[in-house]
């Protein structure tokens, strides 16, 4: 056989069979684009915090980070301390403190949702339209000015009967004034509490829709998130499974699911004292989101502790151990985000992050240099892997506990490298080397 000419190799199959076979896979091929897109590589924040439409004003998120550096220097005023009550290593005490500290400095407050929801209860009418106008109001201000959080919006009421017309006219106003102020922030976020029913969120698609008919907005502009509390929104009657088919009634809106402790606890006669997102049952129905949510391009979001880190320094000390326990344990779970209910919260919220980031950051660095220049190494990794080595760095950097100075130093990637590598083309076997 001559120089450049290579042995035919032996087929039984005609072409004509594949070709067929792809035709017949067509339909699915399309359906799997649709229905799986992927994640939409955006920054997703570590946390929401709720604030109760009566309560929220223009300095709610400085006042926030305010409050969680009063608390530090009462409690814990330097890295040591801050480390002994944590159990943080010597080696990641002084870093984790420090970014904690900057965190709550910069950008206290990732995501922020005013809410019309259990955390304001109800009003007279009157009452609950000029605090959805004035939330409009403050939050386009904000934007404007360049102290808002990343993200903000509303939590309305739900979609069942008796509060039903009540948080439609409350998204009205709340949009409406964004409209009027200027337009909606990229930012924006609203939330659809106490979905039971697929069909509650077709409702909420609905009247987005007329929304953006109505003010000439792009169509699919507004999304939402939907929130699990009920036991029958992870299993329906048939025995299905509720939240898969709510994330397919968004049509493409839903961008987050997130898990509500005591609602959904209670839903199953979890008693009030072991309400918790540690429990069971709370594992179960986030185990389901989250198969029900992978790959549609919809976060999954934890729930929140009700015990706050407030009075003497030893209470204080116990509950941010519990919050910082209960932030770690569901990041070991890729829950990323969770709720935060008072700014004490927020330095356990900020440490068990950057400590979750920063000591699996070398290792993973490493790692994934060396999948990018095919160096091989001890590990055999794979595209997934290295899918999931770059979200984690850039997860890292979107918070803050990662630098990306140090994080091109020891990978040679470049923030694009990171996303091309966390983002690789459906049915990609090779991920590309940098």
């Amino acid at each position: 056989m001559g120089q450049g000419q290579q042995e035919k190799v032996a087929t039984s199959l005609a072409g004509a069979v594949s070709e067929e076979i792809s035709a017949s896979l067509a339909p699915v091929d399309a359906e799997l684009e649709r229905r799986y897109p992927g994640d939409p590589g955006s920054r997703q924040p570590v946390h929401t915090v709720y604030v109760p439409g009566d309560v929220f004003a223009a300095d709610t998120i400085r006042s926030w980070g305010d409050q969680a550096l009063a608390s530090l220097d009462e409690h814990a005023p330097d890295a040591a301390s801050f480390a002994a009550v944590l159990g943080l290593s010597d080696e990641l005490a002084e870093p984790v403190y420090a970014r904690v500290r900057a965190k709550l400095e910069r950008e206290p407050v990732e995501d922020l949702r005013v809410d019309f929801e259990d955390g304001y209860g109800p009003r007279p009418d009157a009452e609950e339209d000029q605090s959805a106008a004035r939330a409009a109001r403050l939050i386009a201000e904000a934007y404007r000015n360049g102290t808002a959080a990343p993200y903000m919006g509303i939590r309305m009421k739900c979609m069942e009967a008796p509060v039903r017309d009540r948080g439609i006219r409350t998204l009205d106003i709340f949009l409406t004034g964004l409209m009027e102020a200027g337009g909606l922030p990229d930012g924006l976020v609203l939330t659809l509490p106490k979905v039971t029913y697929p069909e509650q969120v077709t409702a909420m698609v609905r009247l987005l829709e007329e929304f953006e008919k109505a003010r000439g907005l792009e169509p699919g502009r507004i999304g939402f998130e939907i929130q699990i509390e009920t036991s029958q929104s992870i299993l329906a009657t048939d025995g299905t499974a509720s939240v898969a088919r709510m994330i397919q009634a968004a049509e493409g809106r839903a961008t987050g699911l997130h898990y509500g402790t005591f609602d959904y606890s209670a839903c199953l006669g979890v008693s009030a004292a072991y309400q918790a997102s540690d429990h069971p049952a709370a594992d179960h129905a986030k185990a389901i989101m989250q198969v029900a949510a992978a790959g549609t391009g919809v976060r999954v979001s934890d729930g929140s502790t009700n015990v706050l880190p407030v009075g003497p320094t030893a209470k204080v000390h116990d509950a941010w151990r519990l919050h910082y326990g209960l932030t770690r344990r569901a990041l070991a779970r890729a829950y990323y985000q969770g709720w935060d209910m008072h700014p004490g919260h927020i330095p356990t919220r900020y440490a068990a992050v950057f400590a979750f980031y920063r000591e699996g950051f070398e290792q993973a660095a490493a790692r994934l240099a060396r999948y990018a220049n095919r160096a091989g190494g001890d590990v055999m990794d794979e595209p997934a892997t290295a899918k999931a080595l770059s979200g984690y760095l850039l997860r890292g950097l979107d918070c803050g506990a990662l630098d990306i100075g140090e994080v091109a130093r020891l990978t040679g990637l470049t923030r694009a490298d990171l996303e091309g590598f966390a983002a690789p083309r459906r049915g990609d076997l090779t991920a590309s080397a940098k």
